[in-house]
């Protein structure tokens, strides 16, 4: 069994508030799960973190149960249950992020949806397992309004997430590496991995040996500052102040699971 050491940490509203935190991380016996949940611009519908609860939960008694199904085929039923369940509809519906590392014999499993990258290090280097699709239509000036998100979302000319159509799992991204080759694996929310991809506080080499040395929440301080050095978003355009924060690392070079909340 790898060592898993978590942290988490709320963020703020749209409205600059502080609200309980969106990011669902759950470990199992052999896999980790972190989701971002993202509400539904449509204010009738139930916030993000109460759908990424239901999927998180979804999908951690369907791994239970199958351990060693293919990774889209158990979200693909996960999504499917919870849309039923709850009467969800596609676009009108809140959504999460997927990012699940699952490790077995031989190997290593990775599986990322939307923006929250799973990271793997070992004998070939530093393999970031990332969905950027997301990130090049804000790029673009291609989401500048809900109306945007909605006709985007699940949509060939847009991004992929977890929401109210199942088909959005066949186009996660993929990774499988050899179990004795791998060393450590992250995973992180956008809230953390901004401080690689836009803040360039550090790199993901930095990450591994700042979370070993220190633990996950000195990486999580170190985000956080640089957000309170620039509290209206000059230098980094952003949505909220602060996002919701989440870090796991699996470690394949220890045994004892620390961390846990």
């Amino acid at each position: 069994m790898p060592e898993i050491v978590i942290a988490e940490r709320a963020g703020v509203g749209a409205d600059g508030h502080p609200r309980p935190t969106e990011d669902h991380v759950v470990v199992l016996d052999n896999a980790v799960l972190v989701l971002d949940g993202a509400t539904s611009a449509d204010p009738s519908q139930p916030p993000g973190g109460w759908y990424a609860e239901r999927l998180a939960r979804r999908l951690a008694d369907d791994l239970r149960e199958a351990p060693e199904a293919a990774l889209t085929d158990v979200l693909t039923s996960a999504i499917a249950a919870v849309t039923a369940e709850h009467h969800l509809r596609p676009q009108r519906s809140p959504s999460s992020t997927v990012a699940a590392v699952r490790w077995l014999e031989d190997r290593v499993d990775a599986l990322v949806l939307a923006d929250s990258p799973v990271v793997g290090f070992g004998g070939f280097g530093v393999d970031v397992v990332s969905d950027d699709r997301l990130a090049r239509l804000r790029r673009r000036g291609m989401l500048q309004t809900g109306a945007d998100v909605r006709r985007r979302r699940n949509a060939h000319d847009g991004f992929w997430v977890a929401e109210a159509d199942p088909d959005a799992a066949a186009h996660a991204v993929q990774r499988s590496w050899r179990r004795d080759g791998v060393d450590a694996v992250l995973l992180a929310s956008d809230g953390v991995s901004i401080g690689v991809d836009q803040y360039e506080l550090f790199d993901w080499r930095e990450v591994l040996a700042v979370t070993r040395a220190d633990g996950p929440d000195a990486v999580l301080d170190a985000v956080r500052t640089a957000e309170k050095q620039d509290p209206d978003g000059e230098r980094w355009p952003r949505p909220k102040r602060h996002d919701d924060q989440a870090l796991v690392l699996v470690d394949f070079n220890q045994g004892v699971i620390q961390g846990l909340p």
